[in-house]
Parts: C-alpha cells; sequence; structure tokens
C-alpha cells in the first residue's frame, strides 16, 4: 500500500509541473542568465578583425575586440577610452600617442602591451596577407608603400644610401610598363628573381634604363637588388619604416603621412584593433591568412567578451572576458548571435520572444510593426549608401556613358516608395550628407537624357545591347530589388538583364575577383568622415571590385590627405566625388535608413549613425508592462 500511494503522489507531482508550470520563454531564460539575444543575418566568413569586411562580421568581432578607442554609448563623433585610456596629437596632427591601460590583457590573461598593436599592423599590412582592409592604415607613413610591396620606394628612396626622390624612382621603372617591348621594362625591376637580375647585370642593353640615370646609379640599383634576391627577399618591414613605433609597454606613436584630426576615429574599426601575436604565430606565420587561431578552444581576443560556442549554421555564443580590463563596468554575461538570413523568420522569431534584437525588418514588415511593437521599432539614419556596381572591363560598361545612361534610369523615389517604405532618401552621389560636407554629385532620375546617352553609345532604344547579368544575394527581398531595376531599365532604356542570386559568401567572392557584369552594392561608413566613401574607389582599394581608378581621383584624395583646413580639404573632396559622378563606376540608389526592432529589456542602447553601439554598456532589466 505504502508504495503505491508514494507512486500515485510522484505521478500526481509530475502531471501537475507539467501542465501548471509555465515553460520559462528564451527571453525569460535570457534574462535570468543575462544573456543578449541578437539575430545576426548569415553566417560570418570568419572572426578575424583583419580579414573580414561585412557588417554581419564586425558585429560580433566589436563583442569580442577592443581598439585604442571606443564609440562612445550615445554621441556620435566622441571617443571614449578603448586600449588607450588617454591619447594626444603633436605637430598639427602629424604625430600621435596613445597611453595603454597597464591592467590590459587578453582573454588568456596575457599582458596587452604596444607591441601587440605594431605586430598587428605589421600583420594587416604585410603584401602577402591579402587583407582587404589594408588601405584603412594608409594614414600610417609608409604604410601604402610597405603594403603594395614597392621595393622601389622602400630600397631606395627610404634609405639614407641611396635617398632617391620618387620622381627619380617613377623613372626607373620598378613596376613595369605594358607599353614597354622589352620583357624586363614589361616586367618591371622589382619583379624580376635573381637570375633574371645577374642575367641584366651582366647585359644592361635588355633593360631601357631613362636617361637621367646614370651606369654608376643602375649598377648599384641591380647589386642591391641581387643581394636583395640572395637574402630570400626578406621582409622589407624594418626597411619600410612605417609610422608604428612601441615607445615602452604601454605606450605607442604613430607617425602619419598628413594631418589626421579624425585618427581616434579610425582607431575603432576593426582594421586598428590588436590581434594576439603569441596565439597567431602559433598556428602559422605572420602572413599567413585563414589559419586556425580563429576556431573555437583557439580563438584569444582582447574586449568585453570572448568565444565560448560557435556552431556552424546555429550560433555564435560569446561569454564575459574576465581579463578586460574595465570588466567591472560589462554587466552583460554572454550574448547570443544567430545567423538567420530571413528577416520574416527573425521577426517572427522576436514576437515570439526568441530575440531581443533584429538585424533588420522587412520592408512588408514596417506597418505590422508599428502594429504590434510600435515602442519597440527603431527607425533611425544610418551612415551608408545603397548602389548598383559595374564591372567596367566589361563591354559595353567600359564605356562611362553607358554606365551614366543605367544609373540616370533608375526611379530612386519609385525604388525606395515601392520597395523599402523605411524612411530612405533617394541618393544622387555616393556620399551622404554628413556634418560640415555637402555631397557633389548629379545623378538624378532622367530617363530623357539616359535614352540620349545610350543612343550615343550605340545602343538607340536599347537596340544590340547585350544581355547582362545582375547579381545579387539570395536574401528574399534581394530578388524583388534587383526585379525593380530590371523592370526600369527595360521600361526606360528597352534593355533587358538577367538577375543571379547566391549566397552571401559566394557573393561576396564573386565581386573580390570581379566575377561579375553588375552587382548589388552597398557601403556603411567605417567612421565618419566623407573618406571612408570616396577612398573605396582607388586603385588598389581591396573594396573597389569595380576595375575602374582615376589618377586625377586620386591626386585629389592625396592632396586633402595633406591638408588640415577643413574647408579646403572637403573641397577637394568634393572635386573628387564629381569625377566619380561623372565616371559611374557605381550608380547611387539611396541612403540608408535601418529599421530593426529591439526589445524594451535592452537598457542602454542609443542611436548612433554607424550602429556600432558598444556592447559593454548594455543591460537587462524587465520591464513592469509588457510592450505591445
Amino acid at each position: 500500500m505504502k508504495r503505491k500511494s508514494t507512486s500515485f503522489l510522484l505521478c500526481f507531482l509530475s502531471l501537475f509541473f507539467f501542465f501548471g508550470c509555465k515553460k520559462e520563454s528564451a527571453l525569460e531564460k535570457a534574462y535570468r542568465e543575462k544573456i543578449l539575444l541578437v539575430g545576426n543575418s548569415n553566417e560570418p566568413k570568419g572572426l578575424d578583425p583583419q580579414l573580414v569586411s561585412g557588417v554581419l562580421e564586425m558585429n560580433i568581432i566589436r563583442s569580442l575586440f577592443e581598439g585604442l578607442c571606443l564609440e562612445h554609448p550615445s554621441q556620435d563623433r566622441t571617443s571614449v577610452p578603448g586600449v588607450a585610456y588617454k591619447w594626444e596629437s603633436l605637430e598639427n596632427g602629424r604625430i600621435w600617442i596613445f597611453y595603454l591601460h597597464p591592467n590590459a590583457k587578453w582573454s588568456d590573461g596575457t599582458p596587452l602591451v604596444a607591441e601587440d598593436f605594431v605586430f598587428s599592423y605589421h600583420r594587416i599590412l604585410s603584401p602577402n596577407f591579402g587583407a582587404v582592409y589594408s588601405e584603412m592604415l594608409y594614414p600610417l607613413k609608409n604604410a601604402k608603400e610597405y603594403n603594395k610591396n614597392e621595393i622601389g620606394w622602400i630600397l631606395f628612396g627610404n634609405q639614407s644610401s641611396f635617398n632617391l626622390s620618387p620622381e627619380i624612382i617613377e623613372k626607373i621603372n620598378f613596376d613595369g610598363k605594358d607599353s614597354e617591348q622589352k620583357s624586363f621594362n614589361k616586367k618591371g625591376l622589382k619583379n624580376l628573381n635573381l637570375e633574371e637580375l645577374q642575367l641584366l647585370e651582366k647585359n644592361p642593353q635588355l633593360f631601357d634604363w631613362n636617361e637621367e640615370i646614370s651606369p654608376k646609379l643602375s649598377k648599384s640599383i641591380l647589386k642591391e637588388l641581387i643581394q636583395y634576391r640572395k637574402k630570400g627577399s626578406p621582409d622589407l618591414w624594418e626597411k619600410a619604416k612605417v609610422g608604428v613605433e612601441a615607445l615602452d609597454k604601454h605606450t605607442l606613436k604613430f607617425t602619419l603621412r598628413g594631418p589626421t584630426a579624425y585618427l581616434p576615429e579610425l582607431t575603432k574599426h576593426l582594421s586598428w584593433f590588436p590581434v594576439p601575436k603569441h596565439i597567431i604565430l602559433k598556428y602559422g606565420k605572420i602572413d599567413t591568412p585563414f589559419t586556425d587561431w580563429t576556431k573555437e578552444g583557439n580563438h584569444i581576443s582582447n574586449g568585453p567578451f570572448k568565444l565560448k560556442k560557435w556552431r556552424f549554421n546555429h550560433f555564435i555564443k560569446v561569454e564575459k572576458n574576465p581579463h578586460y580590463w574595465d570588466k567591472n563596468r560589462v554587466s552583460l554575461k554572454g550574448i547570443k548571435f544567430y545567423p538567420i538570413s530571413n528577416s520574416y523568420t527573425e521577426a517572427r522569431m522576436f514576437h515570439d520572444e526568441l530575440l531581443h534584437l533584429t538585424y533588420g525588418l522587412p520592408p512588408a514588415l514596417i506597418k505590422w510593426a508599428k502594429t504590434n511593437h510600435l515602442n519597440e521599432l527603431k527607425q533611425e539614419n544610418y551612415l551608408g549608401t545603397r548602389f548598383v556596381r559595374f564591372n567596367t572591363k566589361v563591354n559595353p560598361l567600359n564605356n562611362p556613358k553607358v554606365r551614366k545612361a543605367l544609373a540616370l534610369a533608375l526611379d530612386k523615389k519609385i525604388y525606395i516608395e515601392s520597395i523599402l517604405k523605411g524612411g530612405q532618401n533617394p541618393a544622387y552621389s555616393l556620399v551622404p550628407p554628413m556634418q560640415g560636407y555637402q555631397p557633389n554629385g548629379n545623378l538624378f532620375f532622367d530617363p530623357k537624357e539616359a535614352k540620349r546617352l545610350l543612343r550615343e553609345a550605340g545602343y538607340p532604344n536599347g537596340k544590340n545591347f547585350p544581355k547582362l547579368t545582375f547579381l545579387t544575394t539570395d536574401r528574399e527581398t534581394a530578388k524583388r530589388e534587383a526585379e525593380t531595376i530590371q523592370e526600369m531599365w527595360k521600361k526606360h532604356l528597352g534593355i533587358s538583364i538577367r538577375i543571379e542570386q547566391k549566397e552571401w559568401t559566394s557573393f561576396l567572392e564573386s565581386q573580390y575577383q570581379a566575377n561579375y557584369e553588375i552587382s548589388s552594392g552597398g557601403w556603411i561608413g567605417d567612421y565618419i568622415d566623407p573618406t571612408t566613401f570616396l577612398e573605396l574607389w582607388t586603385k588598389t582599394n581591396g573594396n573597389n571590385c569595380t576595375n575602374w581608378s582615376n589618377q586625377k581621383y586620386e591626386e585629389l584624395l592625396s592632396k586633402a590627405q595633406q591638408t588640415k583646413n577643413t574647408k579646403k580639404r572637403f573641397s577637394f573632396l568634393n572635386q573628387a566625388e564629381k569625377i566619380l559622378s561623372e565616371e559611374v563606376p557605381i550608380a547611387p540608389l539611396y541612403w540608408y535608413a535601418t529599421n530593426y526592432l529591439i526589445h524594451s529589456d535592452v537598457k542602454n542602447w542609443h542611436p548612433l549613425l554607424l550602429k556600432t553601439q558598444p556592447y559593454k554598456f548594455f543591460s537587462l532589466e524587465r520591464n513592469s508592462s509588457k510592450t505591445k
């Protein structure tokens, strides 16, 4: 009897808890555990801050790493201490000194020192490393020359034993010239191997030296290059004298190529973050990309959180870093990032209390959100531009008239009203309006002028225009956007295009390899200054992907870099942007606005133009009333 009573009681209690206790929701559990749940669009390409360039990767990396300066939690263009507790500029902004927190550490407890930054900048600038964002460090003196492996300047212009001027170095022909008949001239001196250099030393007639280069100087140059090759073509970092130096363990000095008042803004970008030398060299050489150091169990970082779990196509979880210098300021115990590619699914998960924060919100659900989540819907300005990217080596896109015709045939107002519906503004230039700078572009909707240009290019009413392919992503809204562009070009120009969709990683790879004809594109500013948009289109920028470049354009950007006066500097940038609008390697569509949902439990989240809110200031606090 007693055993039967006990069994009955246990069964009754089990049924009571099964039916009588409400199951804890994901957000309730997250609140109890202090874990922020974030929708993050897609699976990240990686977690190496020096090898990625996408916003979704940056969202994760900003939780794991920290630069010298950090975003202010609520004020744009305001920097607060990151790894550096203070900084100062000297010589009109050409010299900067950063003082590091003495207690700064990596997440494994190893002290973080100034030399770690020197190593990190050496790594991202290494010519063989292939960092897409290496140009972000070009404000450092000689950074570009080292990154582009400009042996002529490094060995002969930057060394006291030669000290040749840039003009003389240009005349020597280190890089090679396509128009030259002699094979060695076509190749360029810096690209000759040891055997070729020794052959040239014996037969000087194999290379056409500029008449201003004396025989004595040419022999000295060849001798130096031969010695360099005999040594195995060693790394030229020390000889390049790139403008970064560890004065001591906790003091870092930057020497810049020109006045750069916005340098603290640059240091907030992931390309300026430190990476752990002691871990990276454990898994490869300094210039070996994509090694195992970023895998779960190996990954070491210096930010408020560290990598806990990475479940491919499921989630990435980070946890509070106990060695972070400001750990007492960090309220959250962790963050889970979910790669939810379908924004409708993401919105449903938010509605079902499975997420605190969405990556975005599809246009079709903005009205729904205003009804169901009005207090949690955020619609804010976002410093970015959406555009159509042209591969300018593809016929007929190699004709600026064709590119401009395509740009002028885009009715951006209709595009926004029919598809986006999220507060975006039509873009007539690449650079969005920002404090102190007014864009200089004229790419307004003008179908009449578009037809005229296409006719002049040899395609009246689209006749004989080849059927090009428009590449876009596999997100659910991407095809509709591409179809709208397809319809506009058909209606206003009489041309037809095909649409091809690829998943995110393949899409990016196609752009980086210029394996496309026309593609969707966009750029979110890395810092609040016109140069974050304009420097994209230089010849060597890894994010250019259009095969377009313009010498005058780059000269204007260079003049701006050397100018301290803001008004004059912006004038040079305006002139450069005008060239971009005339040549049209990209066709601006709209200036971004961001639409997303954030749960009322998340505190200390404030709107920022770059949407780079620092996670260390967030907290989770329950509201007494539920938001509808």
